[in-house]
């Protein structure tokens, strides 16, 4: 069973925003400059913002973020963020892999932006939705 996508857009604002309330100022998360001369595509999101809008995403389906008993990623591939008004966006699909007797529902996460994987090994663990 396949849960609804959802979609997140990123801006460099919300970088900034990001920045701000994480204390994490790395100037790959706000310079071109930086950023390409130490081998990226250009300013990338933080790891952790783009792991938290899938939470975001799981939280959702799970109905309650109390819901959410187990939830990890590994990072495959930066978000790159252009500098214009539209950024970027983050889909975010699951496939229920499992129903467990004592009420629980194990999920495979899928994170894509431009249609590459930006994640892998996403998988959550959510108390069965009544």
């Amino acid at each position: 069973m396949e849960l609804p996508t959802q979609t997140f857009r990123v801006t460099r604002a919300d970088l900034v925003r990001y920045a701000g309330a994480s204390g994490d100022f790395n100037p790959i998360h706000w310079s071109d400059r930086i950023a390409t001369k130490v081998g990226l595509p250009g300013v990338i999101a933080h790891g952790m913002f783009t792991m938290a809008l899938v939470g975001r995403a799981v939280t959702r389906w799970a109905g309650a973020p109390d819901a959410v008993v187990d939830f990890g990623v590994r990072f495959t591939r930066p978000v790159a963020v252009p500098d214009d008004d539209q950024g970027t966006e983050i889909e975010v699909s699951a496939v229920v892999k499992e129903l467990t007797e004592d009420g629980l529902t194990r999920l495979d996460v899928t994170a894509t932006c431009l249609g590459e994987k930006v994640l892998s090994q996403a998988r959550a663990t959510i108390r069965t939705p009544r």
